[in-house]
């Protein structure tokens, strides 16, 4: 489970300070399905990065099991985020000179996981293993960012925007491959995303607004990738 509590974020100097988060405070049970959607500027993404242990808040706390990360240092920090959760954002953030399976690989590496090419085949990618990156679509790209992520075997996954630089077929696979993972996994899932459509997907649903929670809300049937509008 995630606690937040009251979390106070600001950015820019004292005299002309922003503030992005206004006492943000809410759960998230285990295994649950989680988009956050708002306007830009809402604070869903930074919302997002607190959450996650990737930035700080001014004043908050945030509990994983009873244990609060604003308390750890930083290098515990850093531990937390490589041994229990996952990210996938936007831009794919692939290592280049590196196969698809050495991409995947320093994700297991971590975690020192050896399962790593189940990851890989159950993505969809097992012909493409020993392609580099400038050789994948910009769906297979993601797919090994989904891959990299989950050969971590990360309690909650985090993703910013997963589908945003796709187009309309290469997003519902991408997102069909998501969801069929949370399902057979069980790990928990905090989505960013600016497409409404996608909300029918998720068991949660957050809605900010200006820096506040403005409605939380469940769905008593999830729909497919392939069911809502895109």
């Amino acid at each position: 489970m995630i606690e937040m509590q009251n979390i106070v974020k600001s950015y820019g100097s004292r005299e002309n300070s922003t503030q992005v988060l206004k006492g943000i405070s809410t759960t998230i049970a285990d295994g649950d399905l989680v988009v956050i959607l708002g306007a830009s500027g809402s604070g869903k993404s930074t919302l997002l990065n607190i959450m996650s242990g990737l930035e700080r808040p001014d004043s908050g706390s945030v509990i994983y099991d009873g244990k609060d990360i604003t308390t750890y240092s930083d290098d515990s920090l850093t531990a937390f985020r490589r041994e229990t959760v996952g990210f996938i954002f936007q831009q794919y953030y692939l290592l280049p000179n590196m196969t698809v399976e050495q991409n995947v690989r320093m994700g297991a590496d971590l975690a020192h996981n050896p399962d790593y090419h189940e990851i890989i085949d159950a993505v969809g990618l097992s012909a493409q293993r020993k392609k580099y990156p400038g050789a994948l679509s910009g769906g297979e790209q993601q797919r090994v960012s989904i891959a990299r992520a989950l050969a971590k075997k990360p309690k909650v996954l985090f993703l910013d925007e997963p589908t945003g630089a796709l187009d309309e077929n290469t997003g519902r696979q991408v997102l069909d491959y998501i969801l069929k993972l949370h399902a057979s996994l069980g790990f928990t899932i905090v989505m960013v995303t600016h497409n409404q459509n996608i909300a029918e997907t998720a068991k949660t649903i957050i809605r900010m607004n200006s820096g506040n929670i403005a409605e939380i809300c469940h769905n008593e049937t999830q729909k497919t990738a392939y069911e809502i509008g895109w």
